[in-house]
């Protein structure tokens, strides 16, 4: 950025551009450059993935642009460059492919193409019997003055624009919630329950709190204020007499034993991914050793947290701004400590828990420190909270967050927050992670819902967006909340070790194995913004597609579980680059049912006690030998 005195930049509200007086726009304008966040942090983009980047690129006249971008991994020397083309209305793009996670760079370059104009103006006046002497001994000098070096026509740059380039992990990916303490601690987990996971084909397991468990307020069952002398507490109320953050609960078993697991994780396939949560039980070493990093009450007990009428005595919040700016950086310093050293037993992704009740300013700072030593390390916002909020804390720097996804449930509520996801300006740097439930709620149509409603918002979760997640129990159809006002489960796991039927006959796992597989076979389910949705004529039936390359997926969702419904849905054949006419042929991924379908208005029918919808892959034909096949 250019600077002038004497504010050297800081007072200004515009750039300088290079070749014209600070303040004048210059002939050529380029505008909303994108990817790019509001507050100038990182866009986000995937390694392998092609990532485009566009500007609005216009000028006065009639004149002839050309632009190009230019990019680079920061702390590399030299430029890519990638010529831009006009889409349409003033708005330009190229694509690119980053090869490593890390840091980058663009810069859009425009200018005015002097000889693209000139060979117009020839050619336009050539048609209208106008002599070109002129114009070609203009082509000539042009010509001479670009072999020898002349700088383009109103050359005009903007950037550079951030961009953190991720691993693909942060991109596609499917959860699974467990609390090992249910399974028998790790190494019965590893040996029995995560050879189960990964055969339904998820990607990451993701673990509660493995730390010792306060004993001070401990929890019981349901929440209750009095715990028994069995009962295990909440694995969020975090430290004992044993250790913290840093430490194991040794019921689960040894450290050795949960690098054990880990291990078992990576060689079926799996991640395992561990709860950041950034607060203390009484009994925490923090508490004594540190006393300032925690908020105290006029009588001089430590305030414990509160989300009314939530009460949570067992948890004492963290003071992230105490008032000696020294202690400031030791506590923000020690939670570091904490990331470091789960690190260094491979622990690549952490689930953070309720990042909106700390401050953005430690986020900002703790998720770039640690990506610049592990870039490859990856963060989820567990943040149900504000929209705004949801969306800084991924631009500072969260790779995925938690979303609204369990409270929307109309054809209406999906497609416009699907749209908003997926379309709009937080596309750049947001990116949803759908779950279906927690260890925290059980909402919509699954509380005391049938297997219809599990299977329903399983499909939606895992078809519309690149990453999605379930906690435990969920494959059981666990449908009991707290009360008819709770959204909790009853006898929350929170608070107590579950006792499960794997091998229930009604298990859903056959259905989530389907799922999966169906998702790691198509690309087009691993983008987010490639989402259309399509006319259906009653509210209750969802029509939307995905389409990478030649991939053509198009879903179709019965969005009652109660009921069976029928409708007749249009199609737009020209985003699914479709023949007018046909013929298709369409497969569902679910049942292996083919079909051959004829232009853009098709009839459905769904019986939620059968499937909860469609998933089919289209191909147009060409020769009537295929179909006839």
């Amino acid at each position: 950025m250019s600077q002038c005195p004497p504010c050297g930049g800081a007072g200004c509200a515009r750039e300088a551009k290079p070749g014209y007086t600070f303040g004048v726009i210059g002939r050529i304008i380029i505008d909303a450059p994108r990817p790019r966040t509001p507050g100038g942090h990182p866009a986000k983009a995937a390694i392998n993935a092609p990532l485009r980047l566009s500007a609005d690129i216009y000028r006065d006249g009639h004149d002839i642009l050309a632009a190009r971008v230019r990019w680079r991994r920061c702390g590399t020397a030299a430029w890519l460059e990638v010529p831009m083309a006009e889409v349409n209305n003033d708005r330009w793009d190229a694509v690119v492919e980053p090869v490593k996670i890390g840091l980058h760079e663009y810069v859009v370059e425009a200018w005015t193409d002097r000889l693209a104009t000139l060979a117009h103006d020839i050619e336009v006046k050539e048609a209208a019997g106008v002599p070109v002497d002129v114009e070609l001994a203009e082509v000539a000098l042009e010509e001479q003055a670009q072999a020898a070096g002349a700088v383009p026509a109103d050359f005009t740059t903007a950037g550079p624009f951030p961009v953190w380039v991720d691993r693909d992990r942060a991109v596609f990916s499917a959860w699974y919630e467990l609390f090992p303490r249910s399974e028998g601690g790790f190494a019965r987990a590893a040996e029995e329950r995560l050879p189960d996971v990964a055969a339904m084909g998820f990607d990451v397991v993701y673990l509660p709190p493995i730390h010792p468990i306060g004993r001070s307020h401990r929890k019981g069952p349901n929440n209750t204020l009095v715990a028994g002398p069995d009962d295990p507490g909440s694995p969020w109320a975090i430290g004992n007499e044993l250790g913290g953050h840093t430490a194991v609960e040794p019921s689960l078993g040894t450290v050795a034993e949960f690098d054990a697991f880990v291990a078992a994780a990576e060689a079926l396939g799996m991640e395992v991914a561990l709860d950041y949560a950034l607060q203390c039980s009484p009994d925490h070493p923090w508490v004594t050793e540190h006393p300032e990093w925690f908020h105290h009450r006029p009588d001089g007990t430590i305030k414990y947290a509160e989300n009314p009428p939530k009460k949570y005595q067992d948890i004492y919040p963290i003071n992230f701004w105490p008032a000696d700016d020294a202690d400031r950086v030791a506590l923000w310093q020690a939670c570091k400590d904490v990331l470091d050293h789960w690190i260094s037993h491979g622990i690549r992704i952490f689930r953070v828990d309720n990042p909106h009740t700390k401050p953005l300013a430690f986020w900002e700072w703790v998720i770039p420190e640690v990506q610049r030593e592990h870039p490859e390390t990856l963060f989820l916002a567990e943040a149900f909270t504000r929209p705004k909020m949801m969306a800084k804390l991924a631009e500072v720097g969260f790779s995925q967050g938690y979303t609204y996804f369990t409270w929307r449930t109309t054809s209406a509520e999906l497609e416009e927050y699907l749209e908003e996801l997926s379309q709009g300006p937080t596309a750049d740097y947001m990116r949803p992670n759908f779950w279906p439930n927690t260890p925290d709620i059980l909402g919509g149509p699954l509380r005391n819902g049938p297997p219809a409603a599990f299977r329903l918002r399983l499909f939606l979760a895992a078809t519309m967006v690149p990453s999605y997640g379930v906690y435990s129990g969920y494959e059981l159809c666990e449908n009991e909340p707290a009360s008819p006002a709770n959204e909790e489960y009853l006898n929350s796991e929170k608070y107590e070790i579950k006792h499960r039927d794997w091998g229930s006959a009604g298990s859903l796992a056959p259905f989530v194995t389907r799922l999966n597989d169906i998702r790691r076979r198509h690309p087009a389910f691993a983008e987010l913004g490639n989402i259309t949705f399509h006319k259906a004529n009653y509210e209750g039936i969802l029509v939307w597609s995905k389409v990478s390359g030649d991939d053509r997926m198009l879903m179709v969702a019965n969005l009652d579980p109660l009921a069976f419904h029928e409708d007749t849905v249009t199609l737009d054949l020209e985003v699914l680059d479709l023949p007018a006419d046909g013929p298709v042929r369409v497969v569902d991924e679910l049942t292996g049912a083919e079909w051959i379908w004829y232009g853009p208005t098709q009839y459905i029918r769904l019986d939620p006690a059968v499937q909860p919808g469609h998933v089919l892959h289209l191909t147009p034909l060409t020769a009537p030998a295929e179909v006839v096949k």
